[in-house]
């Protein structure tokens, strides 16, 4: 969770009382850049930090797509959170789109685990339960984009300072991010443990 929290912290918090938004870059890179070596030195994944310096870089991607395009300086900052946004909005899609056709995306992973990708579609009891799971993942993307999606886009269209934009954007970043994403867990394996998978006991022996 670090990893995803600490970078944003610092490039929101270097913005709004530095407004320079190039240091805010730098600040969240360094950052990641520490955690990767600790990471190292403690030779424990360094997945999570990779994930963080690669949604930094899509975002300075955009900062300079910004830039290029001749927004100011609040936009750029703003641009920072728009890949984030597009992410969850396009997975969500995605997600829900295979549930929609009857070929959840869950299911697919129960595949890879029993060795046949497809065998799974033919039980619609399994269908059923694989569908629940995928929306159980769609949840929070839709979530986080129903509800940053509208400071976004008030930030860059003046109904909202935009300084306002950027500081809630980074709370609701992180407030939004890990927690949300272990609570759609938590639901999947709550639902599991309800007795809700399809597989039958073994015939008790004659």
């Amino acid at each position: 969770m670090a990893e995803a929290a600490v970078p944003t912290i610092l490039f929101t918090a270097t913005w709004l009382s530095m407004r320079d938004l190039q240091l805010a870059l730098y600040v969240s890179i360094g950052a990641a850049l520490v955690l990767l070596a600790i990471r190292l030195v403690q030779r424990s994944t360094v997945q999570f930090v990779l994930n963080a310096l690669f949604g930094i870089g899509i975002g300075w991607y955009f900062v300079h797509r910004s830039a290029a395009s001749g927004g100011s300086e609040q936009e750029q900052a703003l641009a920072y959170f728009l890949p984030g946004l597009l992410y969850n909005g396009g997975y969500a899609v995605v997600l829900a789109f295979t549930c929609l056709i009857g070929w959840p995306l869950v299911g697919f992973m129960v595949g890879s685990i029993t060795g046949d990708p497809t065998a799974w579609h033919s039980d619609k009891q399994v269908v059923r339960l694989c569908s629940r799971l995928t929306w159980l993942l769609v949840a929070p993307c839709i979530l986080r984009v129903a509800i940053q999606a509208p400071i976004w886009i008030a930030g860059g269209n003046g109904g909202m300072d935009p300084d306002t934009a950027v500081a809630a954007l980074g709370v609701l970043k992180i407030v939004l991010g890990w927690p949300l994403q272990l609570a759609a867990l938590g639901a999947m394996v709550w639902l599991l443990s309800r007795n809700r998978t399809p597989v039958e006991p073994d015939a008790a022996p004659a």
